[in-house]
């Protein structure tokens, strides 16, 4: 962390999926009230949500940073939602682009770590099952992956932030379903079928596990393009049963029905059939192999069944 500053942490898009678990991992840190600080790595939370400030506000963000000057940034926040991009290209790249210029500029002299995403990979190079190493060739197939890969850009030119690419990340949102199980759930509750495709495929990650690794980079000080998600590749319509297993447990008597599909059979905007990702790099920096959706699943059951 800089030297002068204090050991504050900026998490922006405290409310979403991945922002709030990074604060429930400083929170379990046992911190009093207050900031809510990461265990031993000196580092305090503090989460940014859309009613305290809002980023596109840049004279705001400005005052509020230099009033608190923040040792490092966990930038979360992030219009995410695929069909609303779509809708509103001018507006995902207000958020996605511009917020994130703004937060690179301010954090010039310290360290920041950008969320990203597999999708700004096609998921279709030839003879490949996925495996997307950091260096790889970028090719966004919709305006939200766009939109990373240009604040992406953004990010790169200094070289103390870093860029980290996770995949679906399983959790519970404070602002309402976001995560791809909270989605699916609400879909099961409403008591639709749900149709997965069964040949693309993705390496989901819990929430939690994301934030921990999240933490722990930015307590490196390293820079630099860093792949983060669950180590199983699994297709969409596997990890849909994953979700619907683990929903009956808690909610029993819940139908869950699932329907597979095939991207064969599908002619709506393109999607990457196989955006799974190497993520060798962080694991030697972290010294921590990434967790499997599946055991993750299982070992979080048999520890709420003691």
């Amino acid at each position: 962390m800089s030297e002068g500053r204090s050991g504050l942490v900026w998490v922006t898009g405290a409310g979403g999926l991945i922002g709030n678990a990074c604060l429930e991992v400083a929170a379990s840190g046992g911190a009093p009230p207050g900031p809510r600080c990461v265990g031993d790595l000196g580092l305090c939370a503090r989460g940014l949500t859309r009613p305290e400030i809002d980023l596109t506000d840049f004279d705001a963000v400005d005052r509020l940073f230099a009033a608190e000057r923040p040792a490092g940034i966990l930038h979360c926040a992030a219009r995410s939602r695929s069909p609303a991009c779509q809708a509103d290209p001018a507006g995902a790249r207000l958020q996605n682009v511009e917020v994130t210029r703004h937060l690179a500029g301010l954090a010039e002299a310290i360290p920041l770590v950008f969320l990203s995403t597999d999708l700004v990979f096609d998921g279709r190079r030839d003879g490949s099952t996925g495996g997307y190493r950091e260096d790889d060739v970028v090719n966004p197939l919709s305006v939200y992956a766009e939109t990373k890969v240009e604040a992406e850009a953004l990010v790169r030119r200094n070289p103390r932030h870093a860029i980290v690419r996770t995949s679906l990340n399983f959790g519970r949102s404070p602002a309402g379903p976001g995560a791809f199980n909270e989605e699916l759930a609400a879909a099961w509750r409403a008591g639709r079928t749900v149709d997965l495709f069964v040949d693309e495929f993705r390496c989901p990650i819990a929430a939690l596990e994301t934030a921990r690794r999240l933490w722990a980079l930015l307590a490196t000080g390293r820079g630099g393009v860093f792949h983060l998600a669950g180590s199983e590749r699994l297709s969409r319509h596997d990890i849909g049963r994953h979700v619907a297993d683990d929903l009956r447990r808690s909610e029993p008597g819940l139908a869950t029905p699932l329907r597979a599909g095939s991207l064969k059979d599908y002619s709506g905007a393109p999607r990457a059939p196989d955006t799974t990702l190497d993520c060798t790099h962080l694991t030697a920096l972290l010294g921590e192999s990434m967790p499997s959706f599946s055991a993750w699943l299982a070992a979080r059951r048999r520890a709420s069944a003691r």
